[in-house]
């Protein structure tokens, strides 16, 4: 592992000269981002919440009973013909939740990156960014089911390093060095990831992995017909968990659609739905709209999570049970 660490620490040191002496040119700075809100409820349990937040399992973001704060999203950019930068702030909970690995100072940080476009298909981007594994992301405004997968929550969010997107015809090439994951001011220790990407027609393969890590992740769709889209993903990591879902959705007009998905999650000693370490595993089917309103969308949203073992509460003081229902509708605005 040493000798992977000294490789890309001077491909890091490489890469920072070749940015500092890149010309930069004069650049238009432009300004987008989203706010979402949400109101949410369990159909056969408390909504109670106990002190660590919640008493139930649950996935990332959109968990906070009655009406919630998702977060405010702001990024300010530039996109020049040779280099740009990136700078993603979040505020709120869904925000502090994705940047929970960020230093106290620097916990609104959601992306800060530049890049460098060295040819027509070469670009060097050296700062943090979300991750490239998975079908779902950290911003709401990039999925169409408001509550998240198991496979995304427990996967990484972001990464900071320096990787390199290479055009190959066809097809594309992503290759990186990055800290330990989710750890987005600096490396606390001598340890470094690997990552990279293979993406050919709309479909990625992508990989991530250290001395003592490895995921592999497929992340694809297909348009099956004008009006529905067939979303895919399948994810390995170590020993700590698997799954894979499927999204399905049909749009009814240009205003309306309807889309389900369907995830497998087995927990293989990640302890993400009970904190004794056994092999368990949870199907979430979420059914979910989406109601467009110029730039700002609803999202009513019915999800069933069903465990291999009884971890619901629905009261306290009650037996615990198999499943939990739940209901949401969200409110995203995007600029």
């Amino acid at each position: 592992m040493k000798t992977f660490t000294n490789i890309f620490r001077g491909a890091v040191v490489a890469a920072v000269t070749l940015f500092s002496i890149s010309t930069v040119s004069a650049q238009e700075l432009s300004f987008s981002g989203s706010i979402d809100t949400y109101y949410r409820t369990n159909l056969n349990a408390s909504n109670d919440v106990d002190a660590d937040g919640w008493i139930h399992p649950g996935t990332s973001f959109a968990n906070l009973p009655g009406f919630s704060l998702g977060m405010a999203n702001l990024i300010a950019s530039v996109e020049g013909e040779k280099s740009g930068f990136v700078a993603d702030l979040v505020f709120g909970p869904r925000g502090t939740e994705a940047v929970f690995g960020s230093g106290p100072s620097q916990n609104i940080v959601n992306q800060l990156y530049a890049y460098w476009n060295v040819s027509d298909g070469v670009t060097l981007t050296l700062g943090n960014f979300n991750t490239f594994l998975g079908y779902e992301v950290i911003s709401p405004t990039g999925n169409y089911n408001y509550s998240t997968s198991y496979m995304f929550s427990y996967g990484p969010f972001s990464h900071s390093g320096l990787k390199a997107d290479i055009a190959l015809g066809e097809a594309s090439l992503m290759l990186g060095v990055f800290n330990n994951t989710d750890i987005t001011d600096f490396n606390f220790t001598d340890h470094y990831y690997g990552g990279a990407q293979l993406g050919i027609g709309g479909q990625y393969i992508n990989l991530l992995f250290s001395d003592n890590y490895f995921q592999a992740d497929f992340t694809g769709g297909l348009d099956l017909t004008d009006a529905v889209y067939l979303g895919v993903n399948a994810t390995f990591n170590n020993d700590l968990f698997a799954g894979g879902a499927l999204y399905l959705q049909n749009s009814f007009s240009d205003d309306f659609s309807m889309g389900l998905r369907a995830e497998y999650f087995q927990d293989m000693g990640l302890n993400a739905i009970t904190y004794v370490p056994e092999d368990e595993s949870v199907i979430d089917l979420t059914l979910s709209a989406n109601y467009s309103v110029g730039s700002l969308t609803f999202i009513p949203e019915l999800r069933v999570d069903m465990y291999s073992q009884d971890v619901v509460v629905p009261e306290a003081g009650e037996s615990p049970q198999g499943s939990l229902a739940s209901f949401l509708v969200a409110a995203v605005y995007a600029f």
